[in-house]
């Protein structure tokens, strides 16, 4: 019954709610001793993937290799990306950090970009870098849109996973995704609303200038809430009928009793992106498999603990969740 009794998470004093310990982390958090080394891979539908590899800094050979996954319209640069590939490489793994599709800076080739059920592009990612046979072990680790989608993947089908895939902590996810839609738009979660909506409009607008006559740019600055855009756009998109439609397949909660490999989910009770429904105390209840933590603070992708760039909380418990002889 892996539920998690107590947290350890304590943030600093001077964040003292879930606003600052989610804004503070995103706006002024550095990490700039991590090494990336970009690749670019051809996906099976003609569009790319980059790839943005770290390895482990003593320069040794390690047979474990732990993916991260970015949230909602980030990319492998987040401070939060760079402080878990810097823990995890100190820990002596290499990591690998994905960009979705249209996230590395470069908008891609095809109508459809990402979105947070596409199970089918990390589990690609995770084959590609199985291929060569270099790696034992496999980790998964990834924060708000990539745990959920962490989660969807080693869920739906745990006999599609790669036996080498064995261990998984995520953090800050929304499990259900149409709750969660509604809940940042509260008046006081508008400050995030708005800033999402204005980088995927932007997008809109880059995709209808590569693909000419494909995009519908109507009244789109009128679209304010992320139902309003998916419906519109994410859903068609991605072949979905609607934005519920789309939420209904997507949604990581209903996939957490088939997970078969130990995971860690870390939700914040004060995180502001997250409603009721996205703290599945009765699934890990009856799982021995999903180990749910909610310490009282955290914030959104934040758990902030001593110096702005420093270790987080949230590092330093996938690394000892991820590596320990014994989860939990």
């Amino acid at each position: 019954m892996p539920l998690v009794a107590a947290s350890a998470y304590q943030p600093p004093f001077y964040l003292f709610n879930g606003h600052l310990q989610t804004i503070v982390p995103s706006l002024w958090r550095t990490v700039p001793d991590v090494l990336y080394r970009r690749e670019r891979v051809e996906t099976e539908d003609g569009d790319f993937l980059d790839l943005d590899w770290s390895a482990r800094p003593d320069g040794q050979p390690t047979d474990t290799l732990a993916i991260v996954s970015h949230g909602l319209e980030g990319d492998a640069g987040r401070p939060y990306v760079r402080g878990m590939v810097r823990a995890l490489n100190q820990a002596g793994l290499d990591a690998l950090a994905w960009n979705y599709r249209s996230c590395s800076g470069e908008m891609n080739r095809l109508l459809r970009s990402y979105h947070l059920g596409d199970t089918a592009d990390l589990d690609f990612v995770v084959r590609y870098a199985l291929g060569p046979g270099r790696y034992r072990r496999v980790f998964l680790t990834g924060f708000s849109a990539g745990g959920n989608v962490t989660l969807k993947y080693l869920g739906e089908n745990a006999a599609r996973v790669p036996p080498q895939v064995q261990r998984a902590a995520v953090f800050s996810v929304p499990t259900d995704l149409r709750a969660s839609s509604h809940h940042i738009a509260r008046l006081e979660n508008r400050l995030y609303l708005n800033r999402f909506m204005k980088t995927l409009r932007e997008k809109m607008r880059q995709k209808a200038a590569l693909l000419p006559g494909q995009v519908d740019l109507t009244n789109l600055d009128e679209l304010t809430g992320f139902p309003e855009f998916d419906d519109r756009f994410t859903a068609p998109m991605h072949g979905f009928e609607s934005a519920d439609a789309y939420y209904a397949h997507a949604s990581s909660g209903q996939y957490l009793s088939g997970i078969r490999v130990p995971t860690l989910l870390v939700n914040a009770q004060n995180d502001p992106f997250l409603p009721a429904s996205c703290f599945p105390r009765d699934v890990a209840a009856a799982s021995p498999y999903v180990f749910l933590e909610t310490p009282t603070d955290g914030g959104h992708v934040g758990f902030a603990e001593g110096a702005p760039d420093g270790e987080y909380y949230s590092e330093r418990r996938a690394v000892e969740f991820l590596t320990s002889e014994v989860p939990g």
